[in-house]
């Protein structure tokens, strides 16, 4: 049957009068098929009834019955040939919502039955009598949703009021008295400012994007973070090592003083010991001798007791506690001197990394006052900077230069002649700086009066400043 449906062709299904799909189609009593209309018309004109294939001649009017299996297979011939030249629905295209598998392209919306229809079943629509009174309209997406629940019409008004969108019956009830136009007028304004903000938004999200630089801003911070790290722990590290080694003297200091004493003492206990006991040995040998009764022993023993033993002057003797005062704070001197040193070394390394951003800064000119863009009673100043070690300019910049004319004469000539050295640590050569400058201008008929550069953005870390310029008001 498949194979049957492939080889169908217009052909099979022509009319030989109108060359058309059958309509209604019909078998005369000789086998052959016409359209119910075309033949009626040409035997309506004749006197005998011919068959207009094979001229078979009928002498009645055949009374000719409507081929029903013909009929069904023209009606689906005729239905594939118009999916055939219908498009299938496109991204943004309307959709059929009858139309199963492929879906095929709306041609109509019906407001009645809430349903987008493609060509082929738009036709009941088309054909059926109580169908042709439903409302169609071109088509239409979320049909639901463009209806007023209210009033079941379709939203074609914009009620400037309440901001809503309403159906024609609105405004004779809720929005009687409210202004409304048509949904069109309020698209075509409402486009115009979406397009505003179409070249708007584009415009916010680069600004937005260009401050997506506090991204690298803050991967430069880690990146100066641990740098910064690494070298504080090294020389923390260091100064620890120091601090322990002085601890470690000090105590050293004390324990030897101590040691010192003691080995004094312990020396001086010994002799005294000794001489105790050199001294009870002749206590006793005097008290022996005592008790003698024979006058030659006596005399011969008191020979050998004529001599005393050795012995020293305790009364200059005495030991003396050692004095540890001072012995702190020799050890934190020290200290501080390390500490200084270690400090000094790293001014030096500061200031030979900052050194090798400085730039010069020129005021260049001033723009007259009668031109100028006043701000009350500011003038606007264009300002040049330049990286001194290679006098390549960097950028060209706009600055407020503000002088408060109330304390200066109009016609006063003043002469700026400053440098200031300004040390910005841990700034890198990509990183964008701002730097608020203060400064004094001088008067030769007058004093100081100050001034300054409100803002100056800097391509690169400021480190040392040279300005030089005449100022004319």
């Amino acid at each position: 049957m498949a194979s049957v449906k492939r080889s169908w062709s217009k052909e099979n299904f022509s009319c030989s009068f109108c060359l058309g799909v059958f309509s209604s189609p019909v078998s005369t009593p000789c086998g052959h098929n016409f359209c119910r209309t075309c033949i009626n018309k040409f035997w309506d004109g004749q006197v005998q009834y011919k068959c207009p294939v094979c001229s078979k001649i009928y002498h009645t009017r055949p009374d000719l019955q409507v081929n029903t299996l013909l009929s069904g297979m023209a009606a689906q011939f005729r239905t594939s040939v118009l999916i055939k030249k219908q498009r299938c629905v496109e991204p943004g295209e309307v959709p059929c919502d009858i139309c199963t598998g492929t879906q095929l392209k709306a041609v109509k919306s019906c407001l009645v039955c809430f349903t987008s229809y493609c060509q082929t079943h738009l036709e009941p629509h088309q054909r059926v009598a109580h169908l042709k009174k439903h409302r169609l309209v071109e088509p239409m997406d979320r049909l639901e949703d463009r209806m007023c629940r209210k009033h079941n019409q379709l939203l074609e008004l914009f009620c400037k009021t309440d901001q809503v969108c309403v159906c024609q019956f609105c405004t004779e009830g809720d929005h009687r008295s409210h202004p409304v136009v048509p949904l069109k007028e309020v698209y075509k304004v409402k486009m115009a400012q979406l397009g505003k903000l179409e070249a708007e938004v584009p415009q916010m999200i680069q600004e937005r994007k260009l401050k997506m630089e506090i991204k690298d801003t803050v991967e430069m911070s880690k990146e100066d973070a641990n740098r910064e790290r690494a070298d504080g722990v090294q020389v923390l590290t260091a100064l620890k090592r120091r601090v322990k080694k002085c601890r470690d003297d000090f105590n050293q200091t004390v324990k030897e003083k101590l040691k010192t004493t003691e080995k004094q003492a312990e020396d001086l206990i010994k002799e005294l010991e000794q001489e105790i006991e050199d001294l009870t040995n002749r206590n006793l040998e005097v008290k022996q001798l005592s008790q003698t009764k024979d006058p030659l022993h006596f005399l011969q023993a008191f020979r050998s007791l004529k001599d005393p033993p050795p012995t020293r002057d305790w009364t200059t003797v005495e030991v003396r506690p050692p004095s540890y005062i001072g012995t702190l704070r020799r050890s934190l001197d020290q200290l501080e001197e390390t500490l200084n040193m270690e400090m000094k070394k790293q001014r030096d390394a500061e200031l030979k990394r900052v050194q090798q951003y400085e730039v010069d800064v020129t005021l260049i000119q001033l723009i007259p006052s009668s031109s100028c863009l006043r701000m009350g009673n500011k003038y606007m100043m264009m300002m040049k900077m330049k990286r001194r070690n290679s006098g390549t300019t960097l950028r060209d910049l706009q600055s407020m230069y503000m002088f408060s004319r109330g304390r200066a004469s109009p016609q006063g000539d003043f002469t700026l002649r400053s440098r200031l050295n300004t040390r910005l640590d841990g700034l890198s050569s990509k990183r964008w700086g701002c730097l608020l400058i203060m400064m004094r201008v001088w008067s030769p008929s007058m004093k100081w009066m100050p001034g300054f550069i409100s803002t100056l953005l800097l391509a690169a870390p400021l480190v040392s400043l040279s300005i030089q310029s005449s100022i004319h008001f």
